[in-house]
């Protein structure tokens, strides 16, 4: 009886979870990845900078990109892109090669991350680009649901063609 009553449960709890709506999440991918995605649909690109060993980094994932909000804006406008600013492979990108200098040192930053943040090494910092990969901001710092939206929109929605950034922040 009790292996009846027990498959029973365990039937239930596995149709229940079957039945949970899925939770979306972003779309994260490399560098090389959006790029040749963008090719096929042109987006925007988001790329948060972050590192291993970054608190805030983990924090931003764990709360701000796991918002449903944010997911669906990054998702709807943006090639989203995890770089580890201190990865240690080469990345050719066009006719430009970026390389992490001392790939054997300990937090040392890569090429890429340092020309996307243009030197300003903070952790973690969200850089937008255009769809062509024109730089539009790099933004250093822990970003919470209600600081991000506001930009995501802004730049995901070309706003920031006709809008300056004030204007358009007294009215979101």
């Amino acid at each position: 009886m009790n292996k009846v009553l027990f498959l029973s449960v365990f039937v239930f709890s596995l149709a229940s979870k079957a039945q949970e709506p899925k939770k979306e999440s972003i779309e994260w991918m490399s560098f090389e990845e959006a790029v040749n995605a963008n090719k096929v649909e042109s987006k925007k690109f988001l790329i948060d900078v972050y590192t291993d060993w970054c608190g805030w980094c983990k924090r931003m994932d764990r709360t701000t990109f796991r918002d449903p909000e944010v997911v669906a804006v990054v998702n709807k406008y943006y090639h989203a892109v995890k770089l580890n600013a201190e990865r240690k492979d080469t990345v050719i990108l066009d006719d430009r090669t970026f390389v992490n200098e001392k790939p054997k040192g300990k937090r040392h930053p890569h090429q890429l991350a340092i020309s996307l943040m243009q030197g300003k090494m903070t952790y973690p910092t969200v850089v937008y680009l255009d769809e062509n990969g024109n730089m539009l901001q790099p933004i250093p710092g822990f970003q919470s649901t209600e600081s991000i939206l506001p930009i995501l929109n802004y730049f995901g929605s070309d706003a920031y063609k006709t809008t300056d950034w004030e204007a358009y922040q007294e009215n979101f």
